[in-house]
């Protein structure tokens, strides 16, 4: 068994990563030796969002004009919008949903060769419910001796009300920002482990959806829209990145019940995405925005967020977030604030760059296919090195070990603050928090999907 084929080719992929991983640590080249940039004008989109902080931080400190970058900065429609204009190069990059740039180069949705050399933060959403279906939730979850709830809150409270619903005839409406979004998977995760059945897709049929079978109804609403719209009664609930679970709370419309810390604790979010044609043409310009990406992240960390009240300022700003500093400051400077008036220190709410957050691990690709192919958007069983390769072809740790290496050169950053590039093989350690307890090893993708009791296993078709 131990030296069975499969288990095998598993060794000689993992270790041909590595191989491609630890090639890029031979040497390391100053700023001044990596050579100028290709391309020095370049147009980046963003969607209002706090997560976006490291484009805007890069460009308020001048890393990217230290990198002979001259940029320009553009808020984008919603998500779709922004992923086509990196395709057709109306945009040289954008902040990006972890799941587009694999599944584009999987040919779900729109087909594109898009990469990341870099991962923008670790965590950063929560789940929103309106105030009816709070008061509806709240008599079924335990009770902290000072009489708030017992947190994290499972979806175990949700599953009566949902119940009634479908008895009642009511369909149970709930939102997320894109298919193939971190919030998508989160949701359908968090709700899937409180036994409520998200619904699959069937794209072989004609049916994206993504309604069959569910329990309860996820349709896609664009991040600053989510509190408008739950407050009109179209959607009970929603996943979102901040500050759009805030702004619930501030407006006094839902009440956040769970952080996707506490649904998988430092979990990766949103990526930086290129066309692998861009970084083929100027990989000069590849790096070098790579770099000033990871300074930005550091500033946004460093001294224990002792920057944060000043990036707050910057994102409240009408051209980057434009929402109440207020507001964004209360995810941002290390607080969460769940039923009004209940305030908890949740320090790693946002997290650009402790926890090696900025490095593109292939496991964390990895993660995103076992959630596409749970829900059937990947329709038919791949083995786990059809996993391995694209994972490969999306992330790409080469990109970010050069731009590191040339920051630990010029003494901008020190070696020990990143990962041990001569042992990364691209994959992190098992993970064990997760809110339903179930242990994700990358390594290992048809056995993670395997483990779960609601969602597509080895073989199933819808």
């Amino acid at each position: 068994m131990f030296n069975s084929p499969l288990k095998r080719i598993n060794r000689h992929i993992c270790h041909t990563l590595i191989a491609g991983c630890c090639a890029f640590f031979a040497h390391s080249a100053t700023a001044d030796e990596l050579g100028y940039p290709e391309k020095e004008e370049l147009r980046f989109g963003f969607i209002k969002l706090t997560d976006m902080a490291p484009i805007a931080i890069a460009y308020e400190k001048g890393y990217f004009e230290d990198e002979g970058l001259y940029v320009t900065i553009e808020a984008q429609a919603n998500w779709k919008v922004l992923l086509d204009g990196v395709i057709d190069g109306r945009l040289d990059g954008a902040h990006m949903l972890a799941g587009q740039p694999i599944a584009a180069t999987i040919g779900y949705g729109t087909k594109g060769e898009i990469i990341t050399p870099f991962s923008m933060d670790l965590n950063g959403n929560g789940i929103t419910v309106s105030n009816d279906i709070w008061q509806q939730m709240k008599v079924n979850i335990p009770k902290m001796p000072d009489g708030r709830p017992v947190h994290p809150i499972k979806a175990d409270a949700l599953k009566p009300v949902v119940e009634k619903y479908k008895q009642q005839g009511k369909p149970f409406n709930m939102g997320m920002v894109f298919p193939v979004s971190t919030h998508n998977y989160e949701l359908r995760y968090w709700l899937a482990a409180g036994g409520i059945n998200p619904g699959f897709y069937a794209p072989e049929k004609g049916d994206t959806s993504g309604q069959l079978d569910a329990d309860v109804l996820l349709s896609v609403t664009p991040p600053p829209q989510m509190p408008a719209t739950m407050e009109a009664g179209t959607i009970y609930g929603y996943c979102v990145g901040e500050p759009w679970n805030q702004q619930a709370v501030f407006k006094n419309i839902g009440v956040p019940v769970v952080t996707d810390y506490e649904i998988w604790k430092d979990n990766p979010e949103k990526v930086f995405g290129i066309t692998k044609a861009f970084a083929d043409k100027y990989p000069n310009t590849a790096i070098r925005l790579t770099r000033a990406l990871i300074r930005a992240a550091k500033w946004l960390d460093e001294n224990n967020n002792a920057n944060r009240p000043e990036a707050v300022k910057i994102l409240a700003q009408s051209n980057y977030v434009g929402a109440d500093a207020k507001v964004i400051a209360n995810s941002m400077t290390g607080t969460f604030e769940y039923e009004k008036g209940d305030k908890r220190a949740v320090p790693d709410f946002n997290v650009f760059f402790r926890y090696n957050a900025t490095f593109p691990y292939y496991s964390d690709a990895i993660w995103y296919l076992t959630q596409m192919r749970r829900w059937g958007q990947i329709s038919s069983d791949k083995p786990d090195a059809w996993y391995f390769d694209v994972a490969k072809k999306v992330y790409r740790p080469d990109i970010y070990i050069k731009a590191a290496n040339s920051l630990i050169a010029d003494k901008l950053i020190a070696a020990e603050e990143f990962p041990d590039f001569t042992q990364q093989d691209g994959f992190r350690q098992p993970q064990t928090h997760f809110i339903d307890n179930i242990v994700y090893d990358g390594r290992h993708p048809n056995d993670y999907i395997n483990k779960f009791a609601i969602g597509l296993k080895a073989g199933d078709k819808i």
